[in-house]
């Protein structure tokens, strides 16, 4: 089940202390996390998005594989993310079933967010900020979640958000706040997961 809102915690490997850090974010209060792995290492994705899942089941929170509805349909995951060159959000359903949690990266476009608002559980926008993951990415605007709300689907603000400008996108309507590298960037991965969750706790509520 999808959370109400708060930090969503985006993988940032392959690195050797994946599950060390994922478990750090979680105990900072990340209410959602992503296994995101552009490599094509099958046998070591599996092992990690199996580890997580048993993680993220033991947690409560839910696990949202990046991209692959096969991996996601193998661990159990609780969903998965799809970009526009991924699978369709009917073909991802058919295949994690009716209670699967699908996300879909809309960019900086409302028109795609419009189109695909029907079937998705969440919508995601970006970037918002610099980011050091995608620094060629579409910029996205507050402006665009204040537009997104009419479609009554929760949102995700991602792209370079930090505790220090992540406060303004939670005004501007972000149920979730996509973090990679202002997490699994940082030295202590507990407190600055703590940081950006703890602007749910003051910001909107």
């Amino acid at each position: 089940m999808l959370p109400p809102r708060g930090l969503y915690a985006i993988t940032d490997g392959p690195r050797a202390d994946l599950i060390e850090v994922c478990a750090a974010a979680i105990a900072g209060g990340a209410a959602m996390l992503q296994y995101r792995d552009k490599t094509r290492d099958d046998v070591r994705r599996r092992e990690e998005a199996g580890a997580l899942a048993t993680l993220c089941a033991s947690n409560g929170i839910p696990l949202i594989i990046n991209d692959d509805v096969a991996l996601a349909a193998t661990v159990g995951a609780a969903g998965v993310h799809l970009g526009e060159d991924d699978a369709d959000i009917a073909s991802a359903r058919a295949q994690l079933g009716p209670r699967a949690i699908i996300g879909v990266s809309c960019y900086d476009s409302i028109e795609r967010a419009s189109e695909l608002a029907a079937g998705a559980d969440y919508l995601a926008f970006g970037a918002f900020f610099a980011s050091p993951t995608k620094p060629g990415a579409r910029v996205a605007t507050p402006q665009l979640l204040r537009d997104a709300k009419v479609l009554n689907r929760p949102l995700v603000a991602i792209g370079g958000i930090t505790a220090a400008n992540g406060a303004a996108l939670i005004d501007a309507g972000a149920d979730f706040l996509a973090v990679i590298s202002g997490i699994f960037g940082e030295t202590d991965v507990h407190a600055a997961a703590r940081r950006i969750a703890a602007l749910f706790e003051s910001v909107g509520s």
